[in-house]
């Protein structure tokens, strides 16, 4: 496999008042193109500051980051904001709904920057919905769902157009233990079968097992970066398969392909 996603001596600091406050210290990492990697540590290690850094939310203060052969880190706003709609994916820990569109409409969002029509992308956002047990609330606006649900609307709007990196910021936090698990075997079987790479920010050592890199950062700094060994990767999915509950089984859903990043 060929690294997707890959940073050189990535460095952000921020002044909180007088003083400077290092989140990353010269990061040097990459990441597979296909692989389900986890970024893992104690809270403020800088594993937010670094998922933000990857997703080109956020400038370095010094350092590059590249997604193929582009250079994140060199590229004006208005130049994020189209490779990230052409490329990218998040989950973020606070829902980011639009609250006057239903959870249909929410979720086929990014088939709209896509081109895709309107009767195609409500298709397709309903079937993604489905797959989050959510068909039943696809009419709903947000200020209708629980907290749980609005997350799983969130999820879905990631996954529905079948971008090639998906940035996931704690996306289980909000979910029941039974969720967390259906979430995290659609987000594997989307890596597995269609070469998504996800990159997720988790404090749960049983979803971080589950992957294929798990990368540490403990005060800016990359403590340890190890690709995982297959047969421990695999109990561990095993496991989650054996937990998983049948009230809301996956189907595949067929969207429109995004270009892969040079």
């Amino acid at each position: 496999m060929a690294g997707i996603i890959r940073t050189e001596k990535l460095r952000k600091v921020y002044a909180v008042g007088k003083e400077r406050v290092v989140a990353l210290n010269d990061v040097d990492i990459e990441v597979e193109k296909g692989e389900f990697c986890c970024i893992v540590g104690q809270s403020g290690s800088g594993k937010s500051t670094l998922l933000n850094q990857l997703a080109g939310l956020e400038k370095p203060t010094r350092g590059k980051v590249f997604i193929g052969r582009h250079e994140l880190s060199a590229m004006n706003e208005n130049e994020l904001a189209k490779f990230r709609q052409k490329y990218l994916g998040f989950i973020f820990q606070s829902y980011n709904l639009l609250p006057t569109m239903t959870a249909a409409e929410n979720v086929a969002l990014p088939l709209m920057f896509k081109g895709v029509d309107k009767s195609t992308r409500i298709r397709l956002a309903r079937r993604e919905l489905k797959t989050m047990g959510l068909l039943g609330r696809a009419n709903h606006l947000p200020t209708e769902m629980s907290g749980g649900q609005q997350q799983r609307v969130g999820i879905a709007r990631a996954f529905v157009s079948r971008p090639k990196i998906i940035f996931a910021d704690e996306p289980t936090g909000n979910l029941d233990s039974a969720t967390s698990r259906q979430v995290l075997h659609r987000m594997l079987t989307l890596s597995k079968e269609e070469g998504i790479t996800f990159v997720m920010v988790t404090h749960e050592p049983s979803l971080a097992a589950c992957a294929d890199r798990i990368i540490t950062i403990l005060d800016g700094r990359v403590r340890s970066n190890i690709v995982q060994d297959e047969a421990v990767k695999e109990k561990a999915r095993a496991a989650l398969v054996a937990d998983q509950t049948t009230d809301t089984p996956a189907e595949p859903v067929a969207a429109q392909p995004a270009a892969a990043p040079a």
